[in-house]
């Protein structure tokens, strides 16, 4: 198994756990002020790993 492979799996992997996460989670502003902070660590995943594909 590739490295590609894998971090395409764990990328694949964060999202649904976010989604599901989402979905099952109460709404307050913790979650929203959680939420914010994800996003913001995502979009440095998500361009360390296109870095990788380069």
């Amino acid at each position: 198994m590739s490295s590609n492979n894998f971090l395409k799996g764990v990328a694949v992997g964060v999202a649904a756990g976010t989604a599901i996460g989402l979905v099952v989670a109460p709404n307050s502003k913790d979650m929203k002020k959680a939420v914010g902070k994800f996003l913001k660590a995502a979009g440095g995943v998500v361009e360390n790993i296109s870095n990788i594909w380069e």
